[in-house]
């Protein structure tokens, strides 16, 4: 165990050269609960890794700390940073490549995986488990209201896995759904957890949200269970903290409770993830809830311009629940910020996009310094359209993700089903893909013979009894992937996994599907060129992971999925103009931005206008200030005094935040200075 005292205030070695006071303390406090509050732009990255660093050098052994994000990029850029700042050494999920011990650095959900392989036969769960994405989600959702007999008008899938979402994010399990359900929406999809868990189950899988709620539930009910994992750690560190719902919350106070070395850095004033459970009262009530921790603000902002930032913190001091924090530039004043007003939302297009052209071509400024930012994922629309007229390059983040191609999907299947053979849903993606045999009514067939049996579909596929009256292509189509499994299995075990991937390919014909399904051939040579990038990632796995296995990578593609990550570095690697959310911009920085659409009903969003809480109306000014704080050097703001709804133009209302920016609103904050304790 670490024996340092608290807190370390000495000044740190060369470990903490270029970090101002507060940073300093920061890295210097090396035991005990911290709360490192890092405003926008204030060094937070930085902060963390020579924390860690700092440790390491003070005696904690490397694989004694744990450090914990949101998304794998992050994850990664700590982990390079921490490998430079120790000299070089590679730093890993577990041990470098020479075996020295490194930091375990990595998302909550990944770390969540690694909890439940090693202990999911505690709540009734195999350690092979698959990690279901949003379309075996779907996929099996619309079997249970199949089920159910529940029409599509009443619950779709996609609203029934948003309603069962909520739920999850907020702990709530389905013997308590009906407890919470309100609307009939609600009720029905109450009706309808119970039997998703179970066919979840029972396929040996677990969604997104499974993997935080089934941790929690694990640790929250085995005590040894819980004994043995937080013992693994001497320090927790936690990244975005604000951005925590309920079940992250609970795990890492699990974890860190015994040695109370925890330490959380993040900013309650870019809370913005409330739709999808965060909940900013966690990083409000620290102190509260570790009554002997420090907090250390971090103010001085390296990112904007002083009239930037003067605005940013005019409005957000609005926000009454809040730490008292007020950014400090490091910039220059810089120019103003501009706050322009169009009679429609087509000329505001049209305008935007033709000054960015005036700056490209007269100004020299290139396409990546300029960001479009939006609330709604609909106003993008007109922008890009005026961009393509005006031929300038831009990226629409939340585009089609590579994993999301019909072909990348069905050899995932394919992978998947190898790994999980009982995973019914991969099975049933490629069961007759490329058709082998066995058509829709056999495949009727044998789904209601497993659902009579109470088994999976390929257990009743290997049973000869129950398959010995079907057609003779079809027995034939089962011995074939029965061969396929026992092959390429073995294949994966034994050898390179790619190589066996593109066995799997060779052996599937997938290329002769390639050729049934598309007539174009440059369309072919694309889809063609997708599979190779498979084969790719997986030698790439492979590669940075030597022991490991198919499940690790099928984990590692899944939680890599659900964030935009990697999307954001193909598109930073692109020189063009970037149009995206507020909620997708945070993280991001532009030399200029224009945030559109500041009309109440787009922003804040006309959901929390209606909701009438004032809790919706601080998450919505919370997301402005994100908008606000990614300007560099130059910021307009903009709206429309019209603005088209149901094929008519409707008079708008200008956004109240325009008000607030501005000073020209009443503020009652402005002779109380915020406590950050929930009123």
């Amino acid at each position: 165990m670490s024996t340092q005292g608290r807190p370390s205030s000495e000044s740190t070695d060369a470990a903490a050269s270029g970090l101002n006071p507060p940073q300093q303390e920061a890295v210097a406090t090396l035991a005990g609960p911290l709360l490192v509050l890092a405003g926008a732009g204030t060094g937070k990255t930085r902060v963390v890794t020579f924390r860690i660093a700092n440790l390491i050098r003070h005696g904690t052994a490397p694989d004694r700390i744990l450090a914990v994000t949101f998304t794998n990029k992050a994850a990664g850029e700590m982990r390079e940073r921490i490998g430079h700042l120790l000299g070089g050494r590679r730093t890993k999920r577990g041990a470098s490549r020479d075996g020295e011990p490194t930091p375990v650095i990595g998302t909550f959900h990944s770390h969540c995986v690694g909890i439940l392989r090693r202990h999911a036969k505690a709540i009734g769960y195999p350690a092979k488990f698959t990690i279901y994405d949003r379309s075996d989600q779907e996929s099996l959702a619309r079997a249970v209201l199949r089920d159910l007999r529940l029409p599509g008008t009443a619950l779709s899938p996609p609203d029934m896995l948003g309603i069962i979402g909520n739920w999850k994010n907020a702990s709530v399990l389905p013997a308590a759904a009906a407890g919470t359900a309100r609307t009939d929406k609600e009720h029905l999809a109450a009706a309808a957890y119970r039997r998703y868990q179970e066919g979840l189950r029972i396929r040996c899988a677990m969604d997104f949200d499974d993997l935080l709620l089934n941790t929690e539930t694990l640790l929250g009910q085995e005590p040894d269970v819980l004994a043995e994992e937080s013992g693994r750690f001497d320090h927790v560190l936690v990244d975005e903290y604000q951005d925590t719902n309920g079940s992250q919350y609970r795990i890492i106070r699990g974890l860190a409770l015994g040695h109370r070395n925890l330490c959380v850095v993040g900013d309650d004033d870019q809370s913005i993830y409330g739709w999808r459970g965060a909940d900013v009262t966690h990083i409000l009530n620290f102190r509260k809830d570790w009554p002997d921790a420090k907090m250390i603000q971090l103010e001085a902002n390296y990112r904007s311009t002083g009239s930037i930032l003067r605005m940013a913190n005019t409005l957000i001091a609005y926000n009454t629940d809040r730490y008292g924090k007020t950014l400090q530039p490091h910039l220059p004043e810089g120019p103003r910020p501009r706050i322009l007003q169009f009679k429609d939302e087509l000329e505001e297009a049209k305008v935007v996009v033709a000054e960015i052209g005036r700056l490209i071509n007269q100004q020299h400024r290139q396409p990546r310094d300029f960001a479009i930012l939006f609330r709604t994922n609909e106003q993008p629309r007109l922008f890009e359209v005026e961009l393509r007229k005006a031929d300038l390059p831009y990226v629409l983040m939340g585009s089609q993700s590579f994993f999301d191609r019909r072909e990348i999907r069905d050899i995932l299947a394919y992978l998947k089903w190898i790994d999980q053979p009982d995973d019914e849903v991969s099975l049933l993606r490629v069961i007759n893909t490329p058709p082998r045999g066995l058509g829709p009514q056999t495949v009727k067939l044998l789904i209601e013979r497993a659902v009579n049996r109470g088994e999976p579909v390929w257990r009743v596929m290997n049973d000869l009894s129950a398959i010995q009256d079907l057609p003779v292509p079809a027995r034939r189509g089962i011995e074939d992937l029965r061969a396929i499994l026992q092959d390429i299995g073995d294949q994966m075990t034994r050898g390179p996994m790619a190589e066996a991937t593109q066995s799997l390919l060779t052996r599937t014909r997938y290329a002769d599907e390639l050729q049934r399904l598309y007539e174009d051939p440059q369309e072919r040579e694309s889809r063609a060129a997708s599979l190779e990038e498979v084969t790719n990632a997986v030698a790439a796995y492979q590669q940075r992971n030597p022991e490991g296995n198919l499940g690790g990578f099928l984990s590692e593609i899944a939680l890599a999925g659900r964030e935009m990550g990697s999307e954001k570095d193909k598109a930073a690697a692109k020189n063009a103009i970037w149009l995206l959310t507020m909620h997708a911009a945070k993280g991001l920085e532009f030399p200029i931005v224009y945030l559109v659409g500041l009309e109440d009903g787009l922003l804040p969003h006309g959901r929390a206008l209606k909701s009438g809480e004032e809790k919706d109306i601080a998450e919505e000014r919370r997301l402005c200030y994100v908008g606000v704080t990614r300007a560099q050097e130059v910021l307009t703001l903009s709206m429309a005094l019209t603005r088209m709804k149901w094929g008519k133009p409707r008079p708008t209302t200008p956004s109240r935040f325009l008000y607030e920016l501005t000073g020209k609103a009443d503020n009652p904050n402005r002779h109380r200075r915020p406590t950050g304790r929930r009123v």
